[in-house]
């Protein structure tokens, strides 16, 4: 049977000295459901700097009030220390407004790509059980049909094998399970369904020539990581990544091992996503990417969930691992893996890792060209400018109620603007 992080898990926060205010809310009904209209309240930590972050504070309060989502969290770091932690407005907004918490833990939506699936595949090259060229036939010899044959893991991670950007198949999979194959929804069979359909995909285009973000690129990065391992992708990342590291709040929540134990998750710390049409309930503790949940809650690009400061303790280790300090991935590896591949025509990314376009990235204007991140459809996201020695991790539940709110975007340049303006100042 598959061993996951215990639900337990997410019951856990870290204990911290925090001042809390609050002011008057009201309800006023939009687009996007139910929002706290005055003035957003907030909860703040003891920071570690005297840096002065008004005004990332300002437009957070703003993003809660306008319905840019319901809440959000943000971690500033610097030199290995957080300099800023704040929660803003409300983790779920249905059946009743519930405060956000330094501690919330999020569905981190496409951040597992980096973090989880990236990270693992990062251990296995350094553990010389895979190499970044060789090719996905290696592996699965019946990929390499429909113009694969040339895919490596290096195109994958960097997203230019040719594999479509997305397909639905999650679809299929709640249709099987409607028509009498019972069960069949967020279980094993789904899972191995899934990675036969990627393994017969059409490349969409030639092997290198160009880039095109992918989630089936990643899902296959996932299924190579258990093959790999000789096991789950969530064991993996527990026993090698989250628990050696102390990241008490961070994993995957398995569907499966939940239904077969008749338990359900805990959601009492967990920020609420979509009031989800097909599912019929709004999500929580339940992963919101519909094939990810169709694979039963464990993917290569979907289906992880932290804290803040899971993330941080994460990427502070990464930080280390860079400059030399830290033996957890080799230097020269994680260098590799942070550097923009130039060979492909146009494209911004890295190895996992997404680098700052030229103009509107979604960091903002100031950080610097040499920066890694990555974004999340929920509403995450998360930037290291590896220059100033320091990230920005936002958390937000945009996607509460409806994933159709787009608000984030406008906002999100503006946040880390702030951010990075209050460590120049």
């Amino acid at each position: 049977m598959r061993r996951t992080p215990s639900a337990s898990a997410f019951r856990q926060g870290t204990t911290r000295r925090r001042a809390c205010a609050r002011t008057t809310r009201c309800r006023s009904e939009c687009a996007s459901g139910w929002i706290p209209t005055a003035a957003a309240w907030s909860r703040s930590s003891r920071p570690s700097s005297d840096v002065d972050f008004a005004r990332v504070d300002e437009v957070l309060r703003q993003g809660v009030e306008t319905g840019a989502f319901p809440g959000a969290v943000i971690l500033v770091s610097r030199a290995g220390k957080v300099a800023y932690h704040a929660a803003f407005g409300s983790r779920t907004l249905d059946p009743a407004p519930q405060p956000m918490q330094l501690d919330t833990t999020f569905d981190l939506s496409s951040l597992t790509k980096p973090l989880a699936t990236t990270t693992a595949f990062m251990l296995l090259v350094q553990e010389r059980k895979v190499r970044l060229d060789d090719r996905a036939t290696r592996f699965f010899p019946n990929f390499g049909v429909q113009g694969k044959t040339y895919v490596t893991c290096r195109h994958l991670l960097a997203h230019c094998s040719g594999l479509p950007a997305w397909r639905p198949y999650f679809r299929e999979i709640a249709r099987c399970d409607h028509e009498g194959r019972l069960n069949f929804l967020a279980s094993h069979g789904a899972k191995e369904f899934v990675y036969e359909q990627i393994h017969r995909e059409r490349a969409e285009y030639e092997t290198g020539t160009q880039s095109v973000y992918s989630d089936l690129g990643f899902m296959l990065l996932g299924e190579l990581v258990e093959l790999l391992t000789r096991g789950p992708l969530d064991r993996f990342c527990r026993d090698r990544v989250f628990r050696p590291l102390g990241l008490r709040a961070m994993g995957f929540i398995d569907l499966t091992a939940l239904r077969a134990r008749q338990i359900a998750p805990l959601a009492d710390r967990i920020a609420a996503t979509e009031r989800c049409p097909w599912r019929r309930k709004v999500l929580c503790g339940e992963v919101h990417d519909d094939n990810a949940y169709a694979m039963g809650g464990v993917a290569g690009h979907a289906g992880l969930f932290a804290s803040a400061t899971d993330i941080d303790g994460l990427v502070c280790r990464l930080r280390a691992c860079w400059r030399g300090e830290d033996d957890f991935v080799a230097p020269g590896l994680i260098r590799e893996f942070w550097t923009r591949q130039a060979a492909i025509p146009g494209s911004t990314w890295a190895l996992g890792w997404d680098t700052p376009t030229p103009e509107g990235s979604s960091a903002g204007q100031r950080i610097s060209a040499r920066s890694v991140g990555h974004l999340g459809f929920t509403g995450t996201s998360l930037w290291i400018d590896l220059e100033r020695d320091a990230h920005v991790i936002l958390l937000t539940n945009r996607v509460h109620p409806r994933r159709d709110n787009d608000a984030i975007k406008a906002l999100r340049p503006e946040v880390h603007d702030a951010a990075l303006e209050a460590l120049d100042s």
